[in-house]
């Protein structure tokens, strides 16, 4: 599992140019995968939201735009930094004024129980020390009926597999190592994504922790996926 304290200091390291990094690597395609989470999210009809591992605010962002129903968002993450980035990236917008950013682990969510009718949590779920621990975090602070939403990179299909990790491992670390001025940071992602469970396995691990209504969906070859569990009432 990886090592809480590394990982902050990798994203506390690459902030500034995480966005545009993001941009590069995924040719665009995160923000097809941001919409159809929102797009999501939507048909639940929730109105507290919690966006965990928030990083600089992009998914939140989209949810308040998208989400009709939503009257807050929480956007919480364990590295300041980004935070700092979300709050400057801030639209000024109406619909952003419903988002708050606050500091916090997803292992020790600082937040009563049944707290939230919808939980996202965007390309973190791979970086929690304890997944199982972070899961049941999450079923504690949603509200009976509410949906967790788990977007995140998986193994893709076997045909691309191959020419995938190649990219993973030669292209993305020089790319983002450029563009960021750390390479390491892009090396751990690449390892973090290559070791990561396939999306039968995720969608057993929601099980494990208490969720019901599993499903999942592969994005784009599945090279991203959305894990989706309710809280059982």
């Amino acid at each position: 599992m990886p090592d809480p304290k590394a990982v902050n200091e990798f994203f506390s390291d690459i902030a500034p140019g995480y966005d545009r990094a993001n941009r590069v690597m995924s040719s665009g395609v995160d923000v097809l995968w941001r919409n159809y989470l929102a797009r999501r999210v939507n048909a639940t009809q929730p109105k507290q939201l919690l966006d965990l591992a928030t990083g600089s605010g992009d998914v939140a962002f989209t949810l308040a735009k998208k989400v009709r129903s939503a009257e807050s968002i929480v956007g919480l993450d364990f590295c300041q930094p980004m935070l700092d980035m979300a709050e400057i990236k801030k639209p000024k917008k109406k619909s952003a004024s419903i988002i708050q950013f606050r500091q916090g682990d997803c292992l020790d969510l600082p937040f009563e129980d049944d707290s939230f009718d919808s939980i996202t949590i965007s390309f973190g779920l791979r970086n929690l020390a304890d997944r199982h621990k972070g899961l049941t975090e999450m079923l504690r602070v949603l509200r009976s009926g509410g949906s967790l939403f788990v977007l995140e990179f998986t193994q893709p299909d076997k045909w691309l597999r191959g020419l995938y990790y190649f990219y993973l491992k030669h292209v993305i670390p020089t790319i983002s190592g450029a563009i960021t001025g750390n390479e390491n940071a892009y090396e751990y992602l690449g390892s973090s994504i290559e070791q990561f469970p396939t999306k039968a396995e995720v969608a057993k691990e929601l099980e494990n922790a208490g969720f019901t209504s599993v499903s999942h969906k592969g994005l784009t070859f599945s090279i991203a996926a959305v894990h989706s569990g309710v809280k059982a009432g």
